[in-house]
């Protein structure tokens, strides 16, 4: 089994990739295609230096390492705004495409902490919603996972026709050997967990020069939210 997990940034995505990660039947790996994404785009990302220094930049040769077997499974943390026109999608046409989303204002707010002020571009739901209407799959909430973390997960491995493991539930604190190099600065919150955390709270306020941005992304939300899977 291959799993391709799509989401935009800071939606809970990496825990999702330490809780599959936490089992023995799973390898992991972690933005395969981010540094061809910089040193395509160009785009101003933080460490994106070191990223395409330390990661491999071409697509093709990327697309290829997505294609190996897993022991004997393989969970793939992709972004959807990393697949840039021209980047090779054969890889996903046998994965299990999976579609992690999260409300709009949470992924502003956290992302916007952690990087200037992002663009409906940076947070990937135009992209997601797109290549949801391509190839499908399966659509699973944040927000529902982290109100009850093994409901879900037990719900997902389902769905796809995988025994839940409870290992799923937990993980030691501190990176991972698996991290990309980014992991330094996005992925200090998850670093200190030791599983998924609690449910979320009321949606954050989001400051009015980012309110066009929230706007714009609902109607993708929404279109995918209304799909996603329930227990």
């Amino acid at each position: 089994m291959r799993i391709a997990m799509w989401s935009g940034p800071r939606n809970l995505s990496t825990a999702m990739m330490y809780a599959f990660g936490a089992r023995d039947d799973f390898n992991v790996m972690d933005e395969p295609f981010y540094a061809p994404y910089l040193a395509t785009s160009g785009a101003d990302h933080p460490m994106a230096d070191r990223i395409i220094e330390v990661h491999e930049t071409d697509p093709d040769i990327v697309g290829q390492s997505c294609m190996q077997d897993g022991v004997p499974h393989l969970y793939m943390k992709h972004m959807p705004h990393h697949m840039l026109p021209g980047f090779p999608m054969g890889w996903a046409d046998d994965c299990i495409n999976i579609h992690l989303i999260r409300h709009p204002a949470r992924v502003i707010a956290s992302y916007a902490a952690k990087r200037e002020a992002p663009t409906l571009e940076d947070i990937g739901f135009v992209q997601q919603a797109e290549l949801y209407q391509k190839s499908g799959g399966i659509i699973i909430d944040s927000t529902d996972i982290r109100a009850r973390p093994e409901v879900m997960l037990r719900a997902l491995c389902s769905e796809i026709g995988l025994s839940f493991d409870p290992a799923m539930l937990s993980w030691p604190s501190g990176p991972r050997e698996q991290d990309g190099i980014w992991a330094e600065h996005w992925y200090n919150a998850v670093h200190g967990s030791t599983g998924i955390d609690g449910a979320e709270g009321p949606l954050p306020d989001v400051p009015s020069a980012l309110q066009p941005v929230l706007d714009a992304a609902m109607p993708y939300y929404q279109g995918l939210y209304e799909r996603r899977l329930s227990p």
